[in-house]
């Protein structure tokens, strides 16, 4: 199963950084918060990489045309006036990776709609944001996508009430999205998602959709979303005091989503 993250984003709310960077760019750790999300989906089996880039792209591309040489020992060699490069390890990932340039405004919606042709037409795929780190079990996502015949599956987690509102019932089918209000359980979208590729067609009309509102509200409606809850560890990198904080969470080594 293909794993597509949304990485193409402005991140203004975390711009101490994102002038430099793209958000999922910015470091945890010493390794981008991108490269975490990856870990995390790999130790699980998923290995076969989508990225949907925008701003600042390049910096992606070449932080992983550089990565094989960036995690190697490596000795360069030019005693015989040439530039011979000898690895010593090769301690790489077993990925698979594309990254595309989905546009530099276009819409998270828009971004899905722009990556259909790397997908397999009859063959569910994950989908997340290039921000959000998790403990969550991914084969077990996958497992309750396929148990229930629903076009989409959604990790719900809890949050503050700084985000907006999940209605569902106790089956965990969602019927709604709505403000938050004080009276609140606050159930939210947690990021983590599988999606059946009919989706882009029948929901997603192109670079001006904004997936979470325009899609996943009108999926809810036709009673095709189903919500995973998961009541373990889930954190966004929304501004620059989450980014301290999961800095502060992997210096005592002690993150939760630490898989591998």
């Amino acid at each position: 199963m293909k794993v597509v993250i949304l990485a193409g984003g402005f991140g203004t709310r975390i711009s101490e950084e994102s002038h430099l960077k793209p958000k999922p760019m910015i470091e945890i750790g010493g390794m981008p918060i991108l490269w975490h999300i990856m870990k995390s989906y790999s130790a699980h089996g998923y290995d076969d990489f989508i990225i949907c880039a925008g701003y600042k792209q390049h910096i992606i591309k070449e932080f992983f045309y550089n990565y094989f040489i960036r995690s190697s020992d490596v000795t360069f060699d030019f005693s015989k006036h040439t530039d011979r490069l000898k690895v010593h390890n090769t301690d790489a990932e077993p990925w698979k990776i594309t990254v595309v340039d989905t546009g530099l405004e276009t819409m998270t919606g828009g971004r899905i709609k722009r990556i259909k042709k790397y997908l397999d037409s009859d063959e569910p795929f994950m989908l997340t944001y290039g921000d959000g780190v998790c403990d969550v079990d991914m084969r077990d996502i996958e497992a309750f996508h396929r148990s229930h015949g629903k076009l989409a599956t959604m990790t719900v987690v809890q949050a503050s009430q700084r985000f907006g509102v999940i209605k569902m019932n106790k089956d965990g089918a969602v019927s709604a999205f709505r403000e938050k209000n004080d009276l609140d359980g606050i159930p939210i979208n947690g990021g983590f998602m599988v999606l059946d590729p009919k989706i882009i067609d029948e929901y997603i009309e192109g670079d001006e959709t904004v997936f979470e509102k325009d899609s996943l509200e009108r999926i809810a409606q036709d009673g095709q979303l189903m919500a995973f809850r998961h009541d373990g560890f889930w954190q966004c990198m929304d501004t620059q005091r989450d980014k301290e904080a999961l800095e502060k969470i992997w210096k005592r080594g002690e993150a939760p989503w630490k898989k591998w």
